[in-house]
Formats: C-alpha cells, structure tokens, sequence
C-alpha cells in the first residue's frame, strides 16, 4: 500500500468550517478603514445618541458583511443597550419578511399570527422598543434584492420615520449594496430622500496581494501543513482575479481538498483543482439562477427556449414570446439590463436589416441553464 494514502478515518482539514461562505474569521485584515467608519457610525448610540445611517457600497465578496458580522459580534458582548439585527435580503426579499425579522430578531419570539398586517408589526416592534429602551441596528444585506423587487423605498421609510410617531425609537440602518451599477439617489423615492442622509463607505476589490494574504491564512487556519502546496494555492488566487471575489477562492480550496480525500491522497493535486474549478462554477450559476425573481426567471427561460446554436433571439421576439401575464414592456427592459450585468445573457446591438435590434446570446449553456431554473421553480 503507497505510504501517502490516507486511511478511511483519516481528514485533510484540521477545521473546515473556515472555508464555509458564512464564516466570520477571528483576524478579520485589509478593511481597517472600512471598520473604523462604521465603528464611527454606530459609537454615539453608546452614549444615549443616535446611530448615523450607513451604505456599504462594493462588489461581491469584497468583506461588506464580514466587516458588520465583526461588528455585531463585538456590540453582543460589550452592550445589551444597541440591539444588532443582520437581515439577508436575498431571504427576506419583501417588507413583510423584513419586519417580521426584526421583530423575531428583536423579542426572540416567533413571527407574528398570519394575517398580521405589516402595520400591526411595526406597531409590536415600536411598543417592545419602547419598554425595552435600547437602539436597534438594522443591517440590511444584499439591498440590491429589495430594489429589483420595488420593495426598497416600502421598507426604508417606515424605518426612517418611525421616530414621528414613536418618538423614544431610532433605528440605525447599515444598508449593503453589491450591485455597483444601482444608482441608489435615483433608486430612493422623494419622501425617502429628503430624511434618508447616509455615510457611503466604499469596500473596493481586493488586491492579489490582499487575496493572497486571506487564502493564505485560512489554509493555516482550516489545512494541516502541506495539504496545499503553494504552487497550487497560486492556481486557485489567479482563478480568483478573473472574478474579483474571494469567497470563490474558500470554496475552491474546499472543493479541491475533498476531492484529494476522496482520492485518499495527502495533498491536493492540479487535478482537484481543475474539478473543483468546474465544479464552483456550477454551483455559482445555480446559486445566481436561485436569487433571481420569478420574472426575472421568466425572462431567462423564455430566452433560453428561443436560443439554439444557430440563432439568437431578439429582445422583442422574447417580449412577444412572453404569457399575458408576464411583466410589462418597462419591466422587462429592466430585466434584460440586469441579466446581462450578471452575465447570464450578452445584449448585442445591429442594425443590419434595417432598424436597431437587440439581439440576446447566452452565456452559460442552454441545457444548464433550463435545467437549473426547473430545478428553483
């Protein structure tokens, strides 16, 4: 038997939990500044005052929710006075689900009977703040969703002036947007505007170098020595750069080590890496397809149905193709947009053949992509 194979009760991983996507890591590097700021933000709640309203701006995985994660963390084991409540929007993706995550987050019981209005919640919510007197700190992650959805400006306002009616209740707001083409000013609805005054923090793409400097440190944290060699470790941070995000990275180095033990072998080899490449590109087109809107999914499948190798639908030949009660013109002007920013179809502009056209090409295999949306309906 070769000396390097493992043994069946035998692992690579001395922790794996610190590759999975939701862990916080205890050094947290490369976003001191970014911290700081919503330390600054959050630091006169702590002295009776109030919280200063917060946008995290920047590209997936570039440390936006770790950096509040770390925060809220820290606020739950120094002070029961400011109250942290992270909300993942890609979940609770409408203002019913947000408030009634507040409100399960706030009294630690269950969500209100069904058939309670979303005023009635907000009254619960302001009625347990009041007695309780402490500051909530809302994190609303991910955004974005709730601006695709229109359901951004019905939670924001009820939030914002809340105070109005309730007068000893103050929210602080964090609001994480990864979606770098929104235009949040034009996104915010008049009434929101004139109370709604956030600090922008900007979170920008990590470095190779910073990408470098993360990999490398979970690798001590979560491998035993030599697992990875750092040729291979080299391999996963250039696949990295293509994307810019570095949970991307964790997962490949997660996939590649399982795929090592499943070969009984004691290091991961350039084989591993190449699966688990193809493997988390996969997982990642699954995942984008998941998070995308019932219309949005429409749209997508209504292209892919048109779509064959010889020829690519036009935007209106998809819109005609669309059910009666389908979304509208505008709506789905909209949703070609985003679909094309998430690289799920390529718009390409002709005028050949007299008139402008639009014509839409895939970007991910039309088997794959049916597949997947039939699997999330």
């Amino acid at each position: 038997m070769k000396k390097n194979l493992l043994s069946w009760e035998e692992t690579l991983f001395r922790d794996q939990d610190v590759f999975d996507l939701n862990y916080v890591p205890e050094q947290f590097d490369y976003r001191d500044e970014q911290t700081q700021a919503l330390v600054f933000a959050i630091r006169p709640a702590l002295r009776g005052g109030k919280i200063l309203d917060t946008v995290c701006r920047g590209p997936p995985g570039t440390g936006k929710t770790t950096s509040v994660k770390k925060i809220f963390e820290s606020l739950r084991e120094t002070t029961q006075l400011v109250i942290p409540i992270h909300v993942n929007c890609r979940i609770d993706s409408s203002e019913y689900a947000i408030f009634t995550r507040i409100y399960t987050s706030l009294t630690k019981l269950s969500p209100p009977p069904s058939g309670t209005s979303v005023k009635q919640i907000i009254d619960m919510i302001a009625h347990y703040i009041e007695k309780e007197n402490v500051h909530p700190l809302v994190c609303l992650d991910d955004a974005n969703y709730l601006i695709y959805e229109n359901q951004f400006n019905k939670t924001l306002y009820p939030l914002i002036r809340m105070h109005e009616i309730f007068p000893s209740v103050n929210f602080g707001l964090i609001i994480i947007i990864s979606d770098p083409e929104i235009d949040l000013q034009n996104s915010l609805e008049v009434r929101v505007q004139s109370t709604f005054h956030p600090e922008v923090i900007q979170y920008p793409p990590y470095s190779a170098r910073e990408i470098a400097g993360i990999l490398n440190e979970r690798v001590k944290q979560g491998l035993y020595p030599k697992v990875l060699p750092p040729d291979l470790l080299d391999v996963i941070i250039d696949n990295v750069m293509k994307h810019g995000d570095v949970r991307l990275g964790l997962d490949l180095i997660k996939r590649s080590v399982l795929y090592a033990e499943k070969a009984a072998r004691k290091e991961v080899t350039e084989e591993d890496i190449i699966k688990a490449v193809e493997a988390s590109r996969d997982r990642h087109l699954e995942m984008l397809i998941s998070s995308l809107s019932d219309d949005e999914r429409l749209v997508l499948k209504t292209a892919a149905e048109l779509f064959s190798d010889e020829t690519s639908p036009t935007t209106k030949e998809i819109m005609e193709a669309l059910p009666d009660n389908g979304p509208k013109l505008t709506r789905v002007s909209e949703i070609f947009k985003r679909l094309d920013r998430l690289r799920l179809i390529d718009l390409e502009y002709s005028n050949q053949g007299g008139g402008r056209r639009r014509y839409v090409h895939l970007h991910e295999d039309k088997k794959m992509i049916l597949s997947l949306i039939s699997r999330s309906e």
